[in-house]
């Protein structure tokens, strides 16, 4: 039975909504002479309804989020189309830096200043300029890495342990940060699909 012929035999407001109360509306409505039903979905109607369904939801998303970003961009004086694609002709490619440096600089992952003497080097502080919500996703996604390398013996691995040895956990952490950063700027820059080094896997 479609739900919608069950709902008049069931308690209104939310008392009436729960198990029992459902599975008694239930009984109450198969009996009646005139009730309609509807065919038993077979296993493969199923799965192309999830998928179906599923679609359905991804498409809601990303419309939503154009809507929002194509908003927030309109603040700005930038009116973009109905469209997806007008988005993506408003994103930025990387060209507006010299180097993956400025990049990381802009986004506020490199040290504030420098204060050294006697030969030994005091470093100072990350300058957390830029936007704050990216510079704290990259952070995430080092922290991620970070806690993920275990006992691998690659390069980075090897690098990222005697880093964390060395300077401590944040410091490394934040050395991932500006090292995706850098990463993430050359993709930008030259255009490339990003191609993890297998010496680095």
């Amino acid at each position: 039975m479609a739900p919608k012929f069950v709902t008049p035999y069931r308690m209104s407001g939310k008392r009436g909504k729960n198990d029992a109360q459902d599975a008694a509306a239930i009984t109450e409505a198969v009996t009646r002479a005139h009730m309609r039903f509807v065919p038993i979905k077979e296993e493969h109607q199923q799965i192309i309804l999830c998928l179906h369904r599923t679609r359905q939801g991804f498409v809601i998303e990303r419309t939503a989020t154009y809507n929002r970003l194509r908003g927030l961009i309109s603040e700005f004086g930038i009116v973009l189309p109905l469209k997806v694609t007008g988005l993506r002709q408003s994103i930025g490619n990387g060209h507006d830096f010299k180097n993956g440096r400025q990049v990381a600089a802009w986004i506020g992952l490199t040290l504030g200043g420098q204060h050294s003497s006697g030969g030994k080097a005091r470093l100072g502080h990350i300058t957390k300029a830029g936007d704050s919500y990216l510079r704290s996703l990259l952070v995430m996604g080092a922290r991620a890495v970070l806690n993920s390398i275990g006992d691998k013996q690659d390069y980075f691995s090897c690098w990222a342990r005697d880093l964390v040895a060395r300077r401590g956990y944040w410091r490394t952490v934040v050395a991932i940060a500006a090292k995706n950063a850098r990463l993430a700027w050359a993709v930008l820059h030259y255009g490339e699909d990003f191609r993890l080094n297998k010496s680095a896997a």
